[in-house]
């Protein structure tokens, strides 16, 4: 299901909001010594926003799904006590309340399949929905396998634990990658914001170097150039220290 852009602002964007006003500064200033610049290169607030509101979806898919992972291992081991699908996941629930607390993803999207069990959905379809809301694939991929063994009549706690070892699988081989280029992303990092430091650096110690490239229109298209090669740049180590499994 293709998911409409909101493009509303929330309270998680606020603190976004106030980088990309400063990185707005940032480049008006440092790159055309004009507060005029600032209100022209202002669409790079939104721009930020949207890539950090991106980041942050990737984050939860990623934090739900090892989540996921803890819930159905809890619904295997209830099933295997002698609870029935339904009463399995509602005792994975309060195991989760207490391995990640009452406002985590994994116990938002349980409180959803309760209610939905409480209204005599079938709780095959509330998988499902619930990979769909969250964005992660391999819990829609588990409710699939989940559907078809309760139709076909199959060994349900089998089923389970066979398709959680593969999506635990799956999160070992994140979080090794995670780890391999962690200090990559760190240098990334870093490597963003030199050229901001260079700039002021040049700008306090030789306050006419930058001189030529302010306020002509020369100065003004080499520096536009700079800028777009800068953000290119950004946008490619992003891509390059974000590699998925």
């Amino acid at each position: 299901m293709r998911q409409v852009l909101d493009c509303r602002l929330k309270r998680d964007d606020i603190p976004d909001v106030i980088r990309g006003i400063i990185i707005a500064i940032l480049f008006g200033r440092l790159f055309y010594d004009s507060w005029t610049a600032v209100i022209f290169v202002s669409p790079v607030i939104l721009i930020w926003v949207f890539l950090q509101r991106k980041r942050r979806k990737e984050r939860d898919i990623r934090l739900v799904g090892i989540q996921f992972k803890d819930a159905m291992q809890s619904v295997a081991t209830a099933m295997k006590a002698g609870y029935s699908v339904e009463n399995a996941f509602l005792e994975a629930g309060k195991d989760m309340e207490l391995l990640y607390g009452k406002k985590s993803l994994i116990c938002m999207y349980l409180q959803k399949i309760y209610k939905g069990i409480k209204n005599n959905i079938p709780i095959e379809k509330l998988l499902y929905s619930f990979g769909e809301e969250s964005g992660n694939t391999d819990i829609q991929d588990f409710a699939q396998v989940f559907a078809v063994a309760k139709r076909n009549g199959g060994d349900m706690t089998r089923t389970i634990e066979r398709t959680i070892g593969i999506i635990a699988s799956k999160v070992e081989v994140e979080k090794e990658i995670e780890v391999l280029i962690s200090a990559k992303r760190m240098e990334a990092r870093i490597m963003n914001i030199v050229p901001f430091f260079i700039i002021i650096y040049v700008s306090i110690t030789s306050r006419d170097f930058f001189t030529p490239l302010y306020h002509n229109l020369f100065g003004i298209m080499a520096m536009s150039v700079c800028m777009v090669i800068y953000v290119a740049a950004y946008l490619m180590s992003e891509n390059i220290v974000n590699i998925k499994a």
